[in-house]
């Protein structure tokens, strides 16, 4: 009985200070926690430092498949511009305004064999 007694006093006790605003977290608390506390703040530190690394990376990557989408879009552009330019129309057109002396062969040509 004694014993119950003396339990609920200390469960009172322990009451009693959290209501007065004095709880676990004293000098002694960090003085035998130190280390510890330590480590997982550095823990957590360099989880942010990693997660922030790991976005600056992400957005690096993102950039850079935005610009090889842009640079893949000019190359189409250009064999566009190129296909275009080497056509038979589009060369008949330069010919004539260079006034080049080329003309077009009416017939097709044909292979040369010995007999």
């Amino acid at each position: 009985m004694a014993k119950e007694k003396k339990n609920s006093a200390k469960n009172h006790g322990v009451i009693s200070r959290w209501l007065q605003g004095r709880s676990f977290l004293t000098l002694d608390f960090f003085r035998r926690n130190g280390f510890y506390i330590f480590g997982i703040t550095a823990f957590i530190m360099m989880h942010i430092s990693k997660k922030y690394e790991y976005q600056e990376c992400l957005q690096e990557v993102i950039n850079l498949q935005s610009e090889l989408n842009d640079v893949k879009t000019d190359c189409v552009n250009a064999s566009a511009q190129f296909n275009s330019k080497i056509r038979e129309s589009e060369m008949k057109h330069l010919v004539d305004t260079c006034h080049i002396d080329l003309l077009t062969p009416d017939q097709p040509p044909f292979k040369l064999t010995e007999k």
